[in-house]
């Protein structure tokens, strides 16, 4: 049975984990703080904040972008629930939109004819990392005054106009989840060009407080710290920042490796008429996803079960709404 994904980790990262163990130190630190610096880096954004995963991360920039009650944001209909359910943490209403089956992703045309008064931000899904046309959206989101954020999980490694996913736009949420292209377990970033954001951010993933545990511990005086709004436990560990800087350092190639694989299944599938495979434009993304289109949903039945239960595990997604 081939599964959906499978993480590529070695003996690299079990050292590096075992490594940090062995410091003491555990929980967010130095790790977590170097793993920020690289990732930011190999995105091409000035900030970088590691959460907890990508639903958290999700949650913290529909904080600092205002979204709140009342609020309307708009988002694809085909995407993980997570994607909604960050909307509605803070109140506000998912409003979904359709997606271009050439690419799976939100089609910016019906998602213009949603935009009401009460608009406040769009999320713009990066479907099975297949990069979204960005700057369609800005464009729309700059036209009418709305905040765009992408969700960015299964994108790391994914490029768009030739920059990596994470420098195009103000609030971009990844994940490290197992079935992702490189993992810490569990985990996220979010990646911002805005200095208040990230402050506001890092404040918001520790509780609210003013001074995180690290620079504590390494002050020779007494410190204090104030807890100045509500804030979350959304604090990746120094175990999972370790795991996830060796990850890093394989990320090109392991999207390279899946490109190849997924290079094997467009050519045994490019002939059978009902499946419909992506079209990448502008873009680099780290595999393909197929999904088969047919107005016969026997069809699509049998060959669902039987690759299911012979060859390949399928993921069938139904609409988020």
């Amino acid at each position: 049975m081939i599964p959906i994904a499978k993480p590529y980790l070695t003996a690299d990262e079990a050292q590096a984990a075992y490594d940090t163990i062995l410091t003491g130190w555990i929980t967010q630190g130095p790790r977590v703080a170097e793993f920020e610096e690289k990732f930011a880096a190999y995105t091409g954004a000035k900030y970088a904040v590691a959460v907890s995963n990508c639903t958290t991360a999700l949650h913290l920039a529909m904080i600092v972008a205002g979204v709140g009650p009342g609020d309307e944001v708009i988002c694809p209909s085909m995407s993980y629930v997570a994607t909604a359910n960050s909307i509605k943490y803070v109140g506000a209403k998912p409003v979904f939109a359709e997606i271009d089956p050439a690419n799976y992703n939100l089609d910016v045309k019906d998602a213009a004819k949603k935009i009401t008064a009460k608009t406040k931000a769009i999320l713009l899904v990066h479907q099975i990392g297949m990069p979204a046309d960005i700057d369609a959206f800005k464009k729309l989101a700059d036209k009418y005054g709305l905040k765009l954020i992408e969700d960015a999980a299964c994108a790391a490694g994914s490029s768009y106009k030739g920059a990596k996913i994470g420098s195009h736009s103000e609030l971009v949420c990844f994940s490290l989840h197992p079935r992702k292209v490189i993992s810490t377990g569990d985990g996220g970033f979010i990646t911002t060009n805005r200095e208040d954001y990230y402050q506001r951010m890092k404040l918001l993933r520790q509780h609210g407080m003013s001074v995180n545990d690290r620079v504590r511990h390494e002050s020779s005086k007494l410190i204090f710290e104030d807890h100045v709004e509500v804030g979350y436990n959304y604090r990746m560990t120094d175990i999972q920042a370790a795991v996830g800087i060796k990850q890093l350092e394989k990320l090109d190639w392991i999207v390279e490796e899946r490109r190849k694989i997924a290079h094997r299944y467009t050519e045994a599938f490019k002939d059978i008429d009902f499946i419909q495979l992506p079209v990448e434009l502008n873009t680099l993304f780290y595999g393909n996803t197929f999904i088969p289109i047919n107005k016969n949903f026997n069809i699509i039945r049998r060959f669902y079960f039987y690759f299911n239960q012979k060859i390949l595990r399928f993921i069938f997604k139904k609409p988020v709404y």
